[in-house]
């Protein structure tokens, strides 16, 4: 089943990581950075990144390219891309620390979701074709000038 995305357009692969201990905040970093992303590049990008939860979003963008080929369609692994990257908060653990004077503080240890989708961008023979049927563009204006000054005739000298 292929499922659809806001602009209702099919998503090729869809992974998710659930109860993943780490802030949403700190998985969004991360998330920032590959979102756009040829997947090639995203993984290139996370294994060399400092941050810590960018091992689990690499291991789920690798079980998103897995899904993507073991879809139905089949699809080129090179052509798919981060269409979407979100992290959302999960449950929290709430915990209690000893302070001063027998006093408790409350530590909350976060967790989050986090979920990849991946679509593929179209094949270049394609692309070609949607530009071949536009229309022609209006080609009296030359580049770096407006219509007006292009459209412009100089004054007839008077003598």
């Amino acid at each position: 089943m292929v499922t659809k995305n806001a602009e209702g357009r099919p998503v090729v692969a869809e992974a998710t990581l659930k109860y993943h201990r780490g802030s949403a905040q700190k998985a969004r970093l991360v998330l920032d950075q590959i979102r756009g992303r040829n997947v090639n590049d995203a993984l290139a990008s996370l294994r060399f990144s400092p941050k810590e939860v960018s091992r689990p979003v690499e291991k789920l963008l690798r079980s998103a390219v897995a899904n993507a080929e073991r879809a139905e369609e089949k699809v080129d692994v090179d052509t798919l891309y981060v269409a979407e990257a979100q992290a959302g908060p999960g449950p929290s653990l709430k915990r209690f620390r000893g302070r001063a004077f027998g006093r408790a503080f409350r530590v909350l240890h976060r967790s989050c979701h986090i979920t990849l989708r991946l679509k593929a961008k179209p094949a270049p023979e394609e692309a070609r074709v949607k530009t071949a049927s536009s229309p022609a563009k209006d080609k009296t204006a030359t580049k770096g000038q407006g219509r007006k000054r292009a459209a412009r005739k100089p004054a007839a000298s008077q003598g």
